[in-house]
């Protein structure tokens, strides 16, 4: 799967408003597209006519959101075997989700944190294990971001460390969570990103964020990059290798050619990395 993309390659998250323009004419700085599976599976018609059309020349990477790989509630197959049809109906090259969980007892509308404990990380892995035996492919989860940890017996690394071993999965490294995380919850970003697993990193995201207050950032993906998370980008660059990145930008959404200037600088850092190894 992986041969299909380059890995220095740069991508965007696809809304529904962008589609005629990228249909009519794809900008170059686009490598791939990353869509949320759930944001397309109800429709029809022409709309899905199009993703078809749209799926069918170039790479697509999804990225789900109601998953809820830790929930407490027994896993919804039947909406994983719905996602299995999609992925496979448009070729999908890989499948991530967050690793958090959107239900208990019904959907709570929003990424909840799993406690950082021992219990989940047995729990989790299992679901994880379980989810890919039915896709039939690997499930590639993403560090999140979190203002609040219940509970908590690990820290957020020893914790996505040991579902990464036990579940055996890929990651899908967030470089935005990881800075955004660093400030809100006061440790080393940088020796934290040292500590993942290069082999397990399947792409990056990064993305912009809010200041609410000098230490509290908010992950709002709808922002430009900021420098310090460019830094951290490069810095995972040169640390574990140069991946697919996509950058996320669900708000405010800029014309198009803006957006691909914050795709030609991840390519610039790919670039700059290529040359220094």
């Amino acid at each position: 799967m992986h041969s299909m993309i380059n890995p220095h390659s740069a991508g965007l998250g696809l809304r529904r408003e962008m589609l005629p323009e990228v249909l009519h004419t794809k900008p170059a700085a686009i490598d791939f597209f990353e869509v949320a599976p759930e944001n397309w599976l109800p429709y029809g018609g022409k709309l899905q006519r199009d993703f078809r059309t749209l799926t069918e020349r170039y790479p697509f990477f999804c990225h789900g959101l109601s998953l809820s790989i830790g929930s407490p509630d027994p896993l919804d197959i039947t909406f994983v075997r719905q996602i299995k049809q999609f992925l496979d109906e448009h070729k999908i090259l890989l499948y991530s989700e967050h690793l958090s969980y959107c239900s208990a007892g019904g959907h709570l509308y929003d990424l909840m944190p799993i406690p950082f404990t021992e219990e989940a990380v047995s729990h989790v892995a299992t679901r994880i294990k379980q989810v890919q035996d039915i896709l039939e492919r690997p499930l590639i989860i993403e560090n999140v971001s979190y203002y609040a940890a219940p509970g908590q017996q690990l820290s957020e690394q020893a914790f996505l460390l040991a579902i990464l071993n036990e579940a055996n999965c890929q990651l899908l490294l967030d470089v935005n969570n990881i800075y955004v995380n660093a400030v809100n919850h006061g440790y080393d970003a940088n020796r934290f990103l040292q500590a993942m697993p290069s082999e397990r990193i399947a792409y990056y995201h990064v993305a912009g964020h809010f200041q609410q207050t000098e230490s509290l950032l908010i992950d709002t993906h709808g922002a430009d990059i900021p420098d310090p998370v460019w830094l951290l980008l490069q810095q995972a660059y040169q640390l574990h290798g140069v991946k697919p990145t996509l950058y996320e930008r669900d708000f405010n959404l800029p014309p198009l050619a803006e957006l691909c200037r914050e795709l030609a600088q991840i390519k610039t850092l790919q670039q700059a990395s290529l040359e220094l190894t």
